[in-house]
């Protein structure tokens, strides 16, 4: 008898990687409901009981209903916020609070149903110290790393490791005549740290000398490796010159993997090392709602399959 439970995909309008996904649990004849958390209340609606049975109800869009009782998998891939536009500044605090903590909080209590990634295990994940933090745990390589908002901390570890780079903590995106910009990796001499470090925290890391880059893509119990090569500080800057090469993930490191998986409770995670002079992968970030589906285009490796399998619940 086939599986009628409806797979929830939590996203923007515009996110291709997510198309990619449903046109592939479509084909599978999975039924899907795509919805954005920031579409609440215009066009989408929550009635959400509580019962001795975990929370009952339905879920509707325009075009869908979801029985929330029966929601088999949720792939959660960066909707946008809540907003209240024609709400004075002080009734909208409030309706927002409300939406996060009445929507936010029934998405997230679904029974039985499996999260890719659970909203609160993605939110725990971001935070670049614990992430770090939880690399050393597993038996991951990792940088020395420094967070301060102290200039003479930061002066004091640049000289003495070196070669050190600065990574924001959290990267914003800032918009400058109109145009999305991010902060980039950069990196810095002791010269160049002044007084104005003291503003706010910041990450400071012994750069690595590296042959290469390490994307390691996990969904479920599936690991995929993908080498990029270039000659960029950080490979993220320019895509068009950048090669992939697929490798096979060092048995170590995939030890280490599920280590940091279980460690946040992630079913998914893009992982991202340098490859250290020796050999040695370095472990640098893990974003638990990272892109890989352009890996699958200059790569050919079955992602979309993989993800789509663990959201159809394949046994």
């Amino acid at each position: 008898m086939s599986d009628t439970r409806p797979v929830l995909v939590v996203t923007s309008l515009h996110d291709p990687t997510a198309d990619v996904v449903i046109r592939e649990l479509h084909d599978r004849g999975v039924t899907v409901v795509r919805l954005d958390s920031g579409d609440f209340p215009a066009s989408l609606s929550v009635q959400a009981e509580i019962t001795e049975h975990g929370i009952e109800g339905q879920l509707a869009t325009p075009t869908r209903t979801a029985d929330l009782a029966s929601v088999r998998s949720l792939y959660y891939r960066r909707p946008t916020g809540f907003a209240f536009p024609h709400l004075s500044d002080q009734d909208a605090r409030f309706a927002l609070t409300q939406a996060r903590y009445g929507l936010g909080g029934v998405l997230t209590s679904l029974p039985g149903c499996l999260y890719v990634n659970h909203p609160h295990r993605i939110g725990d994940a971001e935070f670049k110290p614990s992430g770090l933090s939880a690399a050393v745990d597993a038996g991951f390589l990792v940088p020395p790393t420094l967070i301060t908002s102290d200039p003479d901390a930061a002066r004091t570890f640049v000289k003495r490791h070196g070669s050190v780079v600065y990574k924001p903590l959290h990267n914003p995106v800032y918009l400058v005549d109109g145009v999305s910009h991010v902060v980039e990796i950069a990196e810095v001499a002791a010269d160049d740290i002044d007084d104005s470090v003291s503003g706010t925290a910041h990450l400071f890391q012994k750069r690595v000398p590296k042959t290469g880059d390490v994307r390691v893509t996990v969904i479920g119990d599936q690991v995929f490796s993908v080498r990029i090569d270039c000659d960029l500080l950080d490979w993220r800057t320019d895509y068009s010159r950048l090669t992939y090469t697929v490798v096979q993930t060092p048995t170590g490191i995939r030890r280490a993997l599920r280590q940091y998986m279980d460690h946040f409770g992630l079913i998914f995670g893009a992982f991202d090392f340098c490859v250290g002079e020796d050999g040695g992968w370095w472990f640098l970030e893990c974003n638990p709602s990272g892109q890989w589906y352009w890996l699958e285009t200059e790569t050919g490796l079955p992602m979309c399959a993989a993800l789509a399998d663990l959201l159809e619940r394949k046994p």
